[in-house]
Order: C-alpha cells, then sequence, then structure tokens
C-alpha cells in the first residue's frame, strides 16, 4: 500500500489505517478474541500499518487484543492509542480526566496493555475543560523526553486549542470525525492543520457505516451499539440521508466500485496527509477498505461527491447534546 506522512512529523503510515474500535466497544457485541486478532494481523499482511485504538474501547480490552494481535509485529506497524477519561469512577459515563499525574497512571497501563516500551502515537482523547491544554502538553513533551511516548496527537480539538497545545509540543495529528458525511473539519480545522504542519487522521470516515449502503435504523441495531446515540440515523434524518448518500452508490456501480471505496476514496484525494481509520469485523470489508487506496477519482467525480453531500445535505448533527458538549473545545 502507498504511504503517507502525517504533517511535518515525519510519520510515515499506509495511506489507509485500521481503527479497532469496533472489535470491542461501540458497534454491538465484541468479537471473538480469536477471529480480532485473526483480522488485525491481516489488515498487517495487506499492508495496513497505522491502527487505533484507546484506553476507553471496553475501557482496556481493545489495546489488550490490539497488543496481543500486533506483538510480532514491532518495529513494522504503528500504534496509536489514547488517554483521557476517569476509570475511577463508578458512574457509567466516564468523566474527562487529563490531569497530568492521571495521564501518567494510566500511560504506564497502555504501555503494559499494548506490549510496548513507547506509545508511538498518544491522542488526547477529548479536551478536558477542566486542565490547560499546555499542562496537558508539557506532560507530552516529558513523556516523549523520558522515552515513553514518541509522538501525541489531538482529538476532537478545535482550532484554538490546537494552536495553543503545538506551541508547547509539536502535535502530530488531529484525530477528527471527517467523511462525505461530515464536512465541518474543512472550515473549523484544514487551515490551522496546514499552517502547523499537522496530520488529519478521520475515524468514521464511512459515516460510521452509513456510507458503504450497508445501513439500518437506529432502532433496528443492537441495544449496544452507539449509532443509537447519533441523531442522523433516526426517523426523517434516516430517511433525507439514504436519499443524499445514494449519489455515492451510482457512482460507484459506474466506476466498478464499492460505495464504500468510493467514500474512502474521496477523503484521501482532499489532502496529501490525510489518513483515515476504517473499522471493521469482516475480512471482506477490510479487503475492500484497502483497496480503495488505489481507487482514483476524477475530478469531476470528486465534485459530483462533494456536491451530493454538501454541508447542510445531511440531515442531523452527529452526537446528541451531551456528547457534542465535549468536541471542538
Amino acid at each position: 500500500m502507498q504511504q503517507r506522512t502525517l504533517g511535518k512529523s515525519g510519520l510515515s503510515v499506509s495511506a489507509i489505517g485500521y481503527g479497532a474500535m469496533g472489535l470491542s466497544f461501540g458497534y454491538g457485541p465484541a468479537i471473538d478474541r480469536a477471529d480480532g486478532i485473526a483480522l488485525l494481523r491481516a489488515a498487517v499482511e495487506r499492508g495496513v500499518t497505522l491502527f487505533d485504538t484507546a484506553q476507553v474501547y471496553g475501557p482496556f480490552a481493545n489495546e489488550e487484543l490490539v497488543g496481543e494481535a500486533l506483538a510480532p509485529f514491532r518495529g513494522q506497524v504503528t500504534i496509536a492509542t489514547k488517554f483521557g477519561f476517569n476509570f475511577e469512577t463508578d458512574s457509567k459515563e466516564r468523566p474527562l480526566d487529563s490531569r497530568p499525574e492521571y495521564i501518567r497512571r494510566m500511560t504506564e497501563g497502555s504501555l503494559k496493555r499494548l506490549r510496548v516500551d513507547a506509545i508511538d502515537l498518544y491522542y488526547q482523547h477529548r479536551v478536558d475543560p477542566n486542565v490547560p491544554i499546555e499542562d496537558v502538553a508539557g506532560t507530552m513533551k516529558e513523556l516523549i523526553r523520558e522515552g515513553k511516548v514518541k509522538r501525541w496527537g489531538l482529538s476532537e480539538a478545535g482550532a484554538a486549542t490546537i494552536r495553543r497545545a503545538h506551541a508547547v509540543q509539536p502535535v502530530t495529528a488531529l484525530q477528527s470525525e471527517y467523511s462525505l458525511w461530515w464536512r465541518e473539519p474543512e472550515s473549523k480545522t484544514f487551515a490551522v492543520l496546514e499552517e502547523l504542519g499537522i496530520g488529519l487522521v478521520p475515524f468514521s470516515p464511512l459515516g460510521r457505516g452509513f456510507l458503504t449502503g450497508e445501513v439500518k435504523r437506529a432502532e433496528d441495531l443492537p441495544a449496544d451499539d452507539f449509532r443509537h446515540d447519533d441523531p442522523r440515523y433516526q426517523g426523517a434524518n434516516f430517511d433525507a440521508n439514504v436519499a443524499a448518500a445514494a449519489k455515492v452508490r451510482e457512482i460507484a456501480e459506474g466506476l466498478g466500485a464499492t460505495a464504500g471505496q468510493v467514500a474512502l476514496a474521496w477523503v484521501l484525494a482532499q489532502g496529501d496527509d490525510i489518513v483515515p481509520i476504517p473499522g471493521t469485523k469482516r475480512r471482506k470489508w477490510l479487503e475492500q477498505n484497502v483497496a480503495a487506496a488505489d481507487l482514483k477519482l476524477s475530478a469531476d467525480v470528486l465534485a459530483a461527491l462533494g456536491a451530493a453531500l454538501a454541508p447542510g445535505k445531511v440531515q442531523g448533527p452527529r452526537y446528541s447534546a451531551e456528547r457534542m458538549a465535549m468536541v471542538d473545545r
């Protein structure tokens, strides 16, 4: 697979990465452990070198799965994980916690679960309004100096926060939702990422599965599928969004590709340092996702796709009001 460099960091990874969250968390029941290990290793065999996990996925189960699966490939792959939630509470909704001392404690656990001496790419999962971002960046700077972290990034952070963090310790990548289905980063963060030389790692580049055409209404999904909290999957929003996404399927059919491949190819075409991380529990979809790296879309096709799902065409916010309050700080 072709390689891409995330911003000015010098970190070279596969053009398409792998988001491991759904193997353990968020999209219905967790996958059988042996099947998850086999799938992750199949991704390596197909050229994927960027793998994404987080402490909160499980919690911890996803880091353990990724660590075991990728142990034979140390030095060949880049493993990204995330900190920033508190696990010392009985609350179902885990509070944010990026206090420096807590970051340090949680880092030790991630190193053990991932079976590594240093975390390749360590994201703050969500910006903690109770901890100055300068303190978080300073902690990352110390951990990098100590050899426990190689590079760091931010997830779902706003432009002002990115600037403040980068001024203390250079940020390698911003991870945020971005796809044909969610275009806000184009107006909110693209300019600052380009200016500062920071790469973009889009999660949900397939619209949480919506853009594949293999999609169900929220009420038809498993009870533990987090898309129940996505208004775009509900009621009249769902119907309007199916109609808008029909253009993706139409174009894909004309190219002899799948709708998912076209959606991924569109994301890749938006910048040379954009590396999407689609996730899947099935090898069939893994192979299709990887093949999207070789799909080149013409300027006319890119324009048609962009127009079909232009901002305003997709109905509904991407999270409930409570979850939206945790992004773009």
